[in-house]
């Protein structure tokens, strides 16, 4: 069995002033702090929560 795909999320801004629905996705995907840096596995809830606060993050493919 494969292992499932892996994307490396880092929150590059800050969440201060930000909707209550972003900083949700935000805390969704495990972030807590500017810099901080977790992969999460590429299924479409994450890809759909990366794509909303996309102006708050960095994110790699991971292999």
């Amino acid at each position: 069995m494969s292992q499932p795909a892996m994307i490396r999320v880092k929150l590059i801004r800050s969440t201060i002033g930000r909707l209550a629905s972003h900083k949700a996705c935000v805390k969704g995907l495990g972030l807590r702090r500017m810099n901080h840096e977790v992969e999460v596995m590429d299924t479409p809830e994450n890809r759909g929560m990366i794509n909303k606060i996309e102006y708050l993050l960095e994110v790699q493919e991971s292999k």
